[in-house]
């Protein structure tokens, strides 16, 4: 990181408050990183500030937004043992205000080590709090991996609310329900703040009448906690990883990204209605 990237991602501000979303779901293959990252981007794009943690061990955000291994150097799970604070772990990206803290391979056993840390459960929030100065973002999303393990709870006990990718399938409202759960034992437990701030369908197939069925039991389900966009199914949106760029940088024309622009603008209505009812 060039001394100026560094001061931009790191110096301080009096006015951001950083609304910190973990990206939740404990099954793959549902559009959760590509979520993280294309909903990340999209925030920047408006001019958002935004920060992305990778917490998932298989590092996907962290390559779908272009960090070789190589280049990646200290991440979250520096971050989460205590070995770097994060001003030290957050990188810059090809994207203008998004920046990371990315997943190495050391993450992958970061489970079982935290098993026997002080305060397991709050290792990212502490590690967080601890870093007032450094968090001048608007945005930070934290992409969890595909299950409910103590790097999710980690996401979940410093978040402010969850954001869960759902795929339009068959069995989506049963895993949804277990999710709900959870995130209803991290409150009790936890973190009595965390909410659902709210659930977006993906993959969705227009021409596919399980997809609209799907979607009306979902949002019969949860009503307005549904997001109004969903994301369709599209290729572009698929290869974009592959070339180490976010879908609306690869075609920002395709729906996927068009899609993605309409997902960062609900997102901020919402925070912003929030915040006019605090």
């Amino acid at each position: 990181m060039s001394t100026e990237q560094e001061h931009s991602a790191t110096a301080p501000s009096q006015h951001r408050h950083a609304r910190i979303l973990a990206i939740v779901n404990q099954k793959g293959g549902v559009g959760k990183t590509t979520t993280a990252i294309n909903l990340a981007t999209a925030l920047a794009a408006v001019g958002e500030r935004v920060l992305l943690i990778d917490s998932d061990p298989q590092g996907n955000a962290s390559t779908g937004l272009g960090l070789s291994y190589d280049e990646r150097g200290a991440g979250t799970y520096q971050l989460l043992m205590g070995e770097a604070g994060l001003s030290e772990t957050i990188h810059p990206t090809s994207v203008p205000n998004l920046f990371i803290v990315p997943a190495t391979v050391d993450l992958s056993g970061a489970e079982l080590e935290l098993i026997d840390l002080e305060r397991r459960q709050h290792r990212l929030a502490d590690a967080l709090d601890a870093a007032h100065d450094a968090l001048d973002f608007d945005h930070v999303l934290i992409d969890c991996p595909p299950s409910l393990t103590l790097l999710t709870v980690n996401a979940m006990a410093a978040a402010d609310a969850v954001l869960v990718p759902l795929q339009c399938e068959f069995f989506a409202l049963e895993g949804l329900s277990q999710l709900l759960r959870t995130v209803e034992r991290v409150r009790g437990s936890l973190n009595p703040a965390l909410e659902v701030q709210g659930v977006v369908l993906t993959m969705f197939d227009k021409r596919n009448n399980l997809s609209e069925q799907v979607a009306a039991d979902v949002r019969g389900f949860l009503g307005d906690k549904v997001y109004d966009t969903v994301i369709p199914r599209n290729v572009r949106v698929s290869e974009a990883p592959s070339f180490g760029v976010p879908a609306l940088i690869y075609d920002f024309r395709c729906p996927g990204s068009t899609a993605y622009m309409s997902l960062a603008r609900e997102v901020i209505r919402r925070e912003q209605a929030l915040r006019d009812a605090a």
